[in-house]
């Protein structure tokens, strides 16, 4: 899959800062803030919009009614950050536009000059957005895993995408040292105790940002197909209420984390506190659509990446 190129992507920021600076009325130095840059270039891509004739009346460039849905949903679920894609009706591809959206994103954070702690969780989509990062030298920052790497039957959990993003992205990485679930509670408290998985679970707690998968579930769900539950326990899960997952984080209609459930043995790193760090999720695509309304309806996670058609469900639900 190509990378989104250096002209479109430009244009795509030009669009986002017209779109806050000439509808959303935010000045300059919000739109800094807002988009991650400096004052200087949130003034240039304003003028870059401008100079491309992307501003007329109205935005005239497709991600302005993406911009329009983004606001709505982050005033109706309080969310810190929401990126709309447009979505093509023709593809059957769940990763396509989000992917490319969450890699921005990401080379976004990587980008400060300030030390951050950046985690990441699971899952095809998350994988398909660290495989559109360009390389990039961030030593200042350190980079963890929300989830163990180490499958069912021994082997490295491939949608683990740690390993992925070292190849592109040069700065100190800190993989979970567990398989993805364990035994028991008691297996998992013990292996946390371990003071090489001590360290990694403070680095989730100091953590800026967070982007992570959000898994639907059923007997074609990702769990099921790489082997980490049956269909038998899936439909436990779901008869016991559960409506989607998050690193292994089994969750309810409400976005409350089930109790009692396959949680006791999920050996993933708690998501860092929402009132202190970004939570992203990628997600789309109407078997996704319970799973992403139920995060966010529980506050699972503060920020989305998702398209058009997700977004319009998400507001009219």
């Amino acid at each position: 899959m190509a990378r989104r190129s250096e002209t479109g992507g430009r244009l795509d920021d030009a669009a986002r800062a017209g779109w806050l600076y000439y509808v959303a009325g935010r000045t300059q130095d919000e739109i800094a803030s807002a988009m991650g840059i400096s004052r200087q270039s949130a003034q240039r891509l304003v003028s870059l919009a401008v100079a491309e004739r992307l501003i007329k009346v109205r935005l005239d460039h497709p991600i302005a009614e993406c911009l329009e849905l983004a606001q709505k949903l982050k005033e109706r679920f309080n969310l810190r950050h929401v990126d709309v894609v447009p979505s093509d009706p023709d593809s059957t591809s769940t990763t396509v536009g989000i992917a490319e959206a969450g890699a921005a994103e990401i080379e976004r954070w990587l980008k400060r000059p300030d030390p951050i702690v950046l985690a990441v969780g699971t899952g095809r989509t998350l994988k398909a957005a660290i495989d559109q990062l360009p390389s990039m030298e961030c030593p200042q920052h350190r980079i963890m895993s929300l989830t163990g790497n180490i499958g069912p039957d021994g082997s490295a959990a491939y949608y683990n995408v740690i390993f992925s993003m070292a190849d592109a992205v040069k700065a100190r990485h800190f993989p979970m040292p567990l398989p993805v679930l364990v035994s028991s509670a008691k297996e998992r408290d013990l292996l946390h105790e371990q003071s090489l998985v001590q360290s990694t679970l403070k680095l989730a707690r100091e953590a800026a940002v967070a982007f992570v998968g959000i898994g639907e579930l059923g007997p074609e769900a990702p769990l099921c197909v790489d082997g980490f539950l049956d269909r038998e326990e899936m439909a436990e899960l779901m008869k016991n209420g559960a409506a989607g997952e998050i690193c292994g984080w089994m969750f309810d209609r409400d976005g409350q984390l089930l109790s009692g459930s396959i949680n006791e043995r999920v050996a993933s790193v708690p998501l860092p506190p929402r009132d202190k760090a970004a939570v992203i999720g990628l997600a789309k695509g109407q078997r996704k659509y319970l799973a992403i309304l139920s995060a966010l309806k529980g506050r699972m996670i503060n920020g989305l990446i998702t398209d058009e058609a997700t977004a319009k469900y998400l507001l009219s639900a």
